[in-house]
């Protein structure tokens, strides 16, 4: 059976016999042809493939579709179709035909590569997503493999526009070496950077950390290829060049918080001038202090001990050892800690004597609190140096600072 089609009986003759009007209808159906192929992935496939996502259980085909994937994967169709079907026209110049078709094998190029980079996005989210993980993120390894794609990428599109062999364009490559280390510098410190960072787990999203030549002091919040980025806590955000951070100094508060432990280190200075001796009442005041109790009764065992050895005169102060107000306040603030529910009784606990200085003798106070979260950490910083700064007049000391406008006042008004 002959399936030829008669044009002529069709009236269609002279349409069939003019090279135009056949190159115009040849355009037309493949123009045709890539939006339908782009309309049924889109309609049917892709939306086939969004309802069923919508209604699964696994998180990690909404990322896919929240990185817009399958849309990129579906661009795919009408750029084949196109390459595919342009050289199906007959008549059309051969020149036209090699430029659609090279535009079009360029257009998959591009399209493969936001396809492959979608899928690289939507990785680095589901890993985020996982607890174990998000504290090793893996963005500026996702940031360098996107670059590499898109440098090759970029060969091939350019390789195939110009008609060459992509070696011929890497082998140029060489010859700019010195210009690409120029221009990439950065980029190849931050990822041998990040690489060290990583590997050394020197830090994380999360942490808490100081660099004082960016003036940062907060959370890191983001660590891509090429910056770390900080929230301060005035909820200002600094950003700093990965590789500083191999190149500088930074204090990071991880081990801190992991420890459990806080460290308190305050001084209060003490007025020389009113360092004594106590006297016999006031140490049997003191030894009715719960807190100091125990360490009077040893005190008194053990000065006794000492007094009473041979060739000491008990009536002279050089030759025997007593009680001082600034000594037995010391013992009193290390008790006050040893008994504190929020200092740590695992970790260092110490109360000492400073080199004294013009500003009076420093009572140093070193110690670590129990709880490490800031806020609750500075009021129970507070509320023990405010119970100190008070509780020193009981044992006859003056706390040292310098003259103010009221001293000035009350000076002169004594000098009246």
């Amino acid at each position: 059976m002959d399936w030829k089609i008669d044009w002529e009986s069709l009236g269609l003759d002279g349409w069939v016999n003019d090279p135009i009007a056949v190159q115009a209808f040849g355009l037309a159906a493949v123009a045709f042809s890539a939006w339908f192929s782009l309309l049924i992935i889109r309609r049917i496939i892709v939306a086939g493939i969004r309802h069923f996502v919508a209604r699964s259980e696994t998180k990690w085909d909404d990322r896919l579709v929240k990185a817009r994937f399958f849309i990129r994967v579906a661009l795919l169709a009408p750029a084949m179709v196109t390459r595919a079907g342009i050289v199906l026209v007959p008549g059309l110049d051969e020149s036209f035909v090699t430029l659609i078709t090279r535009l079009a094998s360029a257009a998959i190029f591009l399209l493969i590569a936001l396809s492959v980079s979608a899928a690289l996005n939507a990785t680095n989210e589901i890993y985020s997503g996982l607890e174990r993980y998000r504290s090793r993120p893996i963005k500026g390894y996702v940031q360098l493999l996107k670059l590499i794609i898109g440098g090759v990428v970029a060969v091939l599109i350019v390789a195939t526009l110009f008609d060459k062999s992509p070696l011929i364009f890497l082998s140029g490559l060489g010859a700019m070496t010195a210009v690409l280390l120029l221009v990439f510098r950065d980029t190849i410190l931050s990822l041998v950077a990040s690489v060290q960072l990583t590997s050394n787990d020197l830090i994380r999203v999360g942490d808490w950390i100081e660099m004082p030549d960016f003036n940062a002091d907060g959370d890191v919040v983001d660590i891509a290829l090429h910056t770390v980025s900080v929230q301060n806590w005035d909820k200002t955000i600094t950003t700093i060049p990965t590789h500083k951070f191999i190149e500088g100094s930074f204090k990071n508060w991880r081990a801190m918080g992991e420890s459990g432990g806080r460290r308190i280190k305050r001084s209060l200075f003490v007025d020389m001038g009113s360092i004594r001796f106590l006297t016999p009442e006031e140490i049997d005041r003191f030894g009715k202090f719960a807190l100091l109790r125990d360490y009077i009764a040893n005190k008194r065992e053990e000065l006794a001990a000492f007094n009473t050895t041979d060739g000491r005169d008990p009536s002279i102060n050089a030759d025997i050892r007593r009680l001082t107000n600034v000594g037995t306040f010391r013992g009193y603030i290390y008790e006050y800690l040893r008994n504190h529910p929020v200092i740590h009784q695992d970790m260092t606990l110490i109360v000492r004597q400073l080199a004294p200085s013009a500003n009076g003798l420093p009572i140093e106070i070193y110690c670590f609190t129990n709880i490490t979260d800031w806020s609750t950490y500075e009021t129970t910083q507070s509320d023990i140096v405010d119970h100190l700064l008070a509780v020193a007049a009981d044992f006859g000391l003056r706390l040292f600072q310098n003259p103010s406008g009221a001293d000035v006042v009350q000076l002169a008004a004594k000098g009246d």
